[in-house]
């Protein structure tokens, strides 16, 4: 028995049959690309292939990974280079053999080549054989300047007065744009004739000064007029133009001439236990 459809409901059939066979479709195409929302039966789609989030746990990690790494290196780096210092040989010591005094001599003091007062040229080959006793300071000084020159004069007179040690000692010019060979001698004769005044190039002072540890730097600088920080320390030199020992303002002339007959006694002992 056939049944007959009106047209309009025939054409209903039709419609959903058609949307139908479309979803059914759309879905095949769906599954054939991946996609995680449609579960084809035709394509099964591997989970590793569907982009994942990052888990919050590993982008911490990762976010704090690269500085600890960066510092752990810069650890072992400052470690490599604070074992380098403590192995480091001071000055004046040899491996395997010298005395304390020896081996705990500071570390500063170097060659020089510089002009006198009499523009005469002069190194520290012409100290050897000699104590000298070395000031770093200026002509323009205003105050602890000349009372250091003063220390060092009234020091070599009683050493030699009352002790009979002769010492050699020297003026070296931090500020040789004003300090010239004239100048030297005109300042230095104010307080004793017989201290060394040393000047000359720019870079000459500057590489002594480095090989010396002296410090300084011009302040209040105006045009010719300036005032120099400094150091203001005196060097005590053995006959082998060997730094023993470094005296800063706070020792007076007494004190002075006290530590360096210590160290001469010292130096002394040592060469006889030597021999």
């Amino acid at each position: 028995m056939k049944v007959l459809l009106s047209k309009p409901i025939l054409a209903s059939h039709l419609q959903r049959r058609f949307r139908a066979s479309f979803d059914s479709f759309r879905g095949s195409l769906c599954g054939y690309c991946g996609s995680p929302n449609y579960k084809s039966k035709w394509v099964n789609v591997h989970p590793s292939l569907v982009a994942q989030p990052v888990p919050p746990n590993l982008r911490t990690w990762m976010t704090f990974a690269v500085p600890t790494t960066l510092l752990i290196v810069a650890g072992v780096a400052m470690l490599v280079h604070y074992n380098d210092e403590r192995r480091a040989i001071p000055k004046g010591s040899h491996q395997g053999g010298g005395n304390e005094r020896t081996r705990n001599r500071p570390a500063f003091g170097g060659p020089f080549r510089l002009i006198d007062s009499q523009n005469h040229v002069v190194t520290d080959a012409d100290l050897q054989g000699n104590w000298s006793l070395l000031y770093f300071g200026y002509t323009s000084s205003p105050d602890v300047g000349p009372q250091e020159v003063q220390k060092m004069a009234e020091a070599i007179d009683i050493l030699e007065s009352k002790h009979s040690v002769k010492l050699k000692p020297v003026f070296i010019s931090i500020d040789p744009q004003r300090d010239s060979p004239s100048q030297l001698q005109a300042y230095l004769k104010e307080f004793d004739p017989r201290i060394i005044g040393l000047t000359g190039p720019v870079n000459s002072i500057r590489q002594t000064s480095l090989e010396y540890r002296v410090y300084f730097k011009k302040d209040e600088e105006e045009g010719e007029d300036y005032l120099i920080t400094t150091s203001h320390n005196m060097y005590l030199l053995d006959p082998n133009v060997e730094v023993l020992k470094c005296f800063t303002v706070d020792y007076d002339a007494e004190q002075l001439c006290e530590n360096i007959l210590k160290e001469i006694k010292k130096a002394s002992s040592s060469n006889k236990a030597s021999n």
